[in-house]
Formats: structure tokens, sequence, C-alpha cells
């Protein structure tokens, strides 16, 4: 099965209007989306969603940001979604972030930073376990699939 990433599109992606221009990078780039949710996330999922983060100096600031308004959770698929995410994603902040990216193209805040991205195989099936049960997530034939996904061997 090709892999999968948990994508959240935060609190300031929401109000900022940002949700249609981050998907459609995401779809532009040819990821499959299988499964999708428009919610706020109770401050008990957010803990448990930051967890490996608990006692740093940042922890209770983004527990209370990511659960503070609603968010878009998405999950994407294909194979090596989870580095090309990360790539269109940019760097954390976005004054650091490249142009082209979409933190690098709508962020300049160090607080807020549109969008969550799994960072490994593991944090992403963990991550979407918190947020998706397996009959919620769709895997269906797109009809340029050969062409995105297929290899010229």
């Amino acid at each position: 099965m090709p892999e999968r990433t948990l994508i959240i599109l935060k609190p300031d992606a929401v109000h900022r209007h940002k949700i249609g221009q981050i998907i459609q990078r995401f779809e532009e780039k040819g990821l499959k989306l299988v499964a999708a949710k428009f919610m706020k996330i109770p401050e008990s999922l957010a803990r448990k969603h930051y967890a490996v983060h608990e006692g740093k100096p940042f922890f209770e600031g983004v527990v209370k940001y990511l659960s503070s308004s609603p968010v878009l959770i998405m999950v994407w698929q294909a194979e090596g979604v989870i580095q090309m995410a990360r790539k269109l994603m940019g760097a954390t902040f976005g004054y650091e972030a490249e142009p082209g990216t979409i933190r690098g193209d709508f962020g300049c805040s160090r607080g807020y930073n549109l969008i969550h991205g799994s960072d490994s195989p593991a944090s992403a099936e963990y991550e979407i376990n918190l947020y998706f049960k397996p009959e919620e997530i769709f895997d269906y034939p797109l009809a340029d699939e050969p062409y995105l996904y297929g290899r010229n061997d």
C-alpha cells in the first residue's frame, strides 16, 4: 500500500481563507486525498496529538492553539507522500520557509504556521489513528494514476 500522511490545516489557515489554495497544491502535486473532516479538536485530543512535546516550553501554547477553532484534518496518500508533503509545507516558521512552499508563500509568523504534517511513517500512523477510523479512509483509483504513480522502466 502507498504511504499515508496526516495533514491538518490549522486555525490560521481556516481563518485566513487558505483551505482551497493549500488543498490545490497537494492535488496539483498528484497526491491522493483519502479522508477529510472539518472539526474543532478537543483539548484532550490536542494533548494526545502533541504528546511527544509534553514538558517543552511551547507545549501548552500549541495545545491551546490547535484546539481553539475549527481545523481541516486530511489523510493524503502516495508513494513517498510524507517527504513530498513536508517539502510542499516548507520550514516550520513562515519567515524561514522558502518561497514556493505553503508556509513560505502564506506565512510570516513564528506562532502560527498554517499546517501540520506527519514527520515519519510512525507518527503518520499514530496521528491518523487519533482522528480517523479505518472505515473513514477511502482508497480508490484516480483516472490519471498510471501517469502520476507509474514508472517508465
